[in-house]
């Protein structure tokens, strides 16, 4: 699923969907399509919005470099992901198949749910996540015996702490039941009143409770604890140049032809990518993902995402933010506060 306004990432989303957005230098629906991969499933459908489709295509294309073949089709307008599922019924055909969002990330990925679900007699299945907030979610409501037995989308007054994480597994039944929806409150055929249908028409829906870190990234705040849960578990690998070793500490990862200056400092867990220069007089902090031809002449960068071909040069520190494609940060006056918050769009520049 690759649709949607992304409202909420504005104004990022205004040059690109929310999907593509990196997190630890890889967009958030590439993490998808590889735990579909390892799972063994190679032959993926990716449903397209109307926020730059024709980026998703350019990205992916037909998916021989990611080792999968890839179909596109075009939903437009989001009416809910129970009609984007709608739209694939002539792609999957008389099969078994998954349904991952494309902005849900998760720890682990999906292949031992794939080889439960084959192995069952379920029509359906969900995958839970315990949640603070579950008012945001559809959401889960069990019998005394513990059997799933209702699911309501984003509730008032929620029955259980436990979220729907946006992967499921389905039968091709599930194209009758969405056949029979009408649109919800929100204007949208919801996938939580067709699995409802499911269950109400006697077909057997089963869940499992996710037992790892899931993220839906529909937030800044949402990408940047992405990041951190990602880079927790980066591995150290250096393939540029570091003119001193002392200059890195932690788990670094730096890609090719990329330059880390001596003086510099880059304290982990930190991902540079390709053909960056980090200059002598910069230190990045931990959590930070710095993206491939970006160049940092000066100042401090913290728990933030700095994405390609991006220019920084200031007095002071930016923190906890998000810095879009072929954007310019740069200081030209002595003095002013020493910390920034930024979520700048593409082509963007700020002179402070």
């Amino acid at each position: 699923m690759h649709g949607g306004k992304g409202t909420r990432l504005r104004p990022l989303t205004h040059t690109g969907p929310k999907q593509l957005i990196p997190v630890a230098n890889k967009p958030i629906s590439q993490y998808v399509l590889e735990n579909l991969r390892e799972a063994g499933i190679h032959d993926i459908a990716i449903v397209l919005g109307n926020t730059y489709p024709e980026k998703v295509r350019e990205y992916y294309g037909d998916g021989s470099q990611f080792g999968v073949k890839i179909t596109y089709i075009f939903q437009g307008e989001p009416k809910g992901i129970a009609h984007a599922v709608g739209l694939c019924k002539d792609f999957v055909g008389d099969d078994c198949f998954v349904v991952h969002l494309g902005d849900d990330l998760i720890k682990g990925g999906v292949k031992k749910y794939v080889e439960e679900f084959k192995n069952s007699t379920y029509d359906g299945m969900v995958l839970l996540c315990k949640v603070t907030d579950p008012q945001r979610f559809g959401v889960a409501e069990f019998d005394s015996d513990g059997k799933l037995v209702k699911l309501i989308e984003k509730p008032e007054v929620p029955p259980s702490k436990y979220a729907l994480s946006g992967i499921y597994f389905f039968k091709p039944v599930v194209f009758d039941m969405i056949s029979q929806l009408k649109p919800s409150w929100r204007n949208e055929l919801e996938i939580t009143e067709a699995i409802q249908f499911l269950m109400d028409n006697g077909y057997n829906v089963g869940y499992e409770l996710f037992d790892a870190w899931w993220k839906d990234t529909g937030t800044c705040e949402d990408i940047l604890e992405s990041n951190r849960l990602v880079l927790d578990e980066l591995e150290h690998e250096i393939k540029g140049k570091v003119e001193d070793k002392t200059s890195i500490q932690g788990r670094i990862r730096i890609g090719k032809n990329s330059v880390v200056e001596q003086g510099a400092i880059v304290r982990g867990p930190v991902v540079v990518g390709d053909n960056t220069m980090v200059e002598a007089n910069v230190y990045i902090g931990p959590y930070t993902s710095i993206g491939n031809n970006v160049v940092i002449k000066k100042g401090e960068i913290e728990n933030s995402i700095i994405m390609d071909n991006c220019l920084i040069d200031i007095d002071g520190k930016i923190t906890d933010s998000l810095i879009g494609p072929h954007s310019a940060i740069i200081t030209n006056q002595t003095g002013g506060p020493k910390g920034y918050r930024f979520v700048i769009s593409e082509r963007s520049k700020i002179t402070i």
